[in-house]
């Protein structure tokens, strides 16, 4: 059996003796670990080279050092040190990883850990970690840690129990891997969520607990969803509960907070020919930062002022309309059984009658275009409530429920 080992990512340049450090505290744990050079400069004492690293990305390292773009080099090493990772693992050999860096060493560290499976521990220990980390982090299960001081000259009375709690936190991270969530079997159900969304999903979950279907939640952050998303292709769920799609107006405006970190939302179960359900939770609203970070355009709107850091601003009719056509596309696309259910009067709890952001004249211009865009294969219902009616959340589980067990009506029904 080959020996199993935990990969310590860091620039050996300028991080060695931090690199060092970590490797003997997770020796202590009894944990063997493999130091990765992913500098430009490389430095004796790694066990895996940087040429090796920019070899491995199909890239020479003097090339790299003395000829690209210091962010194309930074990213040929991220990418270099992920096909190693990624071998490692395949063989049977990877433990975890933990990377050490400032803010190079976190853009090739997070680069290199990113598209590792869910589950497998991940930690980076960054100088900028107290910053705004989801370029770094996107949507895998990376666990950052604030490093308070500079990483330099080697760990001392400020970074050096930051970097021993780090390599902690990874053995017993690795402790657990191998042990089962649930004893159930059978595949759970997909469901998105708001707060703004949240009786609806607490509806739906509710009936899908009484069929005996364990619901996962995912906030419908940006992040969350394109998770959903890669843990959909990976064979995690066997339905889609999509009740809240605010990620698809995120596509067409970049600058909402949760625009999905990689496009494709919608995608995924329909490429694997799941049953999906589709609501139009929080997609009458933009979600911006605090209000000064609504763009210009975007100013004069009406507007719900959801906490200091999040501000949400009505979206009108043209730009629903773009979505609705973004929706309709995906859904149309799907291999697998699908149904749009749209609550008439509002799809949140700010955007229902009575609340900041209610403009039935702009949702129908949605609804217009959904008629006029989805295939007859795609079911379309009209429901005379609120998302956020118990009725709805039900009715939106029982369709799914249908589906999985295929007694699904066969007919589409408009309106």
């Amino acid at each position: 059996m080959k020996p199993e080992f935990v990969a310590v990512l860091a620039t050996m340049d300028t991080k060695s003796a931090e690199a060092r450090f970590v490797r003997d505290e997770l020796t202590g744990h009894g944990l063997a670990a493999r130091l990765v050079d992913t500098g430009l400069r490389p430095c004796p004492g790694a066990d895996v080279a940087a040429a090796e690293v920019a070899g491995a990305g199909g890239h020479e390292l003097a090339d790299l050092r003395e000829h690209a773009r210091r962010d194309v080099a930074m990213a040929a090493m991220g990418d270099g040190a992920g096909v190693l990772l990624r071998g490692w693992l395949a063989d049977g050999r990877l433990l975890g990883v933990i990377g050490i860096g400032g803010n190079q060493g976190t853009s090739i560290a997070a680069a290199a850990v990113r598209e590792l499976p869910y589950g497998l521990p991940k930690v980076v220990v960054s100088t900028v970690a107290s910053g705004n980390v989801r370029g770094f982090v996107g949507d895998s299960d990376i666990t950052m840690m604030f490093a308070v001081g500079d990483l330099l000259g080697g760990p001392n009375e400020v970074t050096g129990p930051v970097l021993r709690r780090a390599a902690a936190a990874l053995a017993g991270m690795i402790s657990v891997r191998d042990q089962p969530w649930l004893p159930e079997s059978g595949r759970p159900v997909a469901v998105t969520a708001f707060g703004n969304t949240h009786a609806a999903v607490t509806s739906a979950s509710a009936r899908l607990a009484a069929a005996g279907r364990r619901a996962v939640a995912f906030h419908a952050s940006g992040a969350c969803g394109s998770a959903m998303e890669r843990l959909v292709e990976d064979g995690m769920f066997a339905g889609v509960l999509d009740l809240t799609t605010h990620e698809l107006l995120g596509e067409l405006e970049p600058a909402d907070i949760y625009a999905p970190v990689r496009p494709g939302r919608l995608t995924a179960a329909g490429r694997r020919a799941l049953p999906q359900v589709i609501a139009p939770g929080g997609l009458e609203y933009y979600c911006f930062g605090a209000e000064d970070t609504i763009p210009a355009r975007l100013r004069g709107r009406a507007v719900h002022h959801h906490n200091p850091r999040n501000t949400n601003v009505r979206a009108d009719a043209d730009e629903l309309a773009a979505v609705a056509r973004l929706l309709a596309a995906r859904a149309n696309a799907a291999r697998g059984p699908t149904a749009v259910l749209v609550p008439l009067r509002g799809w949140s709890e700010v955007g229902a009658p009575g609340g900041a952001l209610h403009d039935p004249a702009a949702n129908a211009a949605f609804v217009h275009v959904l008629h006029a865009e989805l295939a007859p294969s795609v079911e379309l219902r009209e429901l005379d409530m609120t998302i956020n009616d118990p009725r709805f959340g039900t009715e939106a589980a029982e369709v799914l429920l249908g589906a999985l067990t295929g007694t699904r009506r066969s007919e589409v029904v408009r309106g």
